[in-house]
């Protein structure tokens, strides 16, 4: 089991769109990874002041929502 965390930082527009994110499927734009996070793991999530914030998660945690989200080849 691996409890290492994992910080995912995500930077705001000033209209709110989000910009960037880390550990980003590549199936995935940065909005749509910050929603399905936001509605998988919403309790992980901490605002940051400067249109900011951050998911904490650990690995164990992060992995499986990575593979949930990316939608396999029929």
């Amino acid at each position: 089991m691996d409890l290492q965390n994992v910080l995912i930082h995500v930077r705001f527009a000033p209209n709110g769109v989000v910009v960037e994110i880390s550990e980003r499927p590549t199936a995935l734009s940065p909005q749509e990874w910050y929603n399905f996070l936001s509605d998988k793991a919403a309790n992980a999530y901490q605002p940051l002041a400067g249109g900011r914030g951050v998911f904490r998660l650990t690995k164990d945690a992060l992995d499986p929502l990575k593979a949930e989200s990316t939608p396999t080849a029929a």
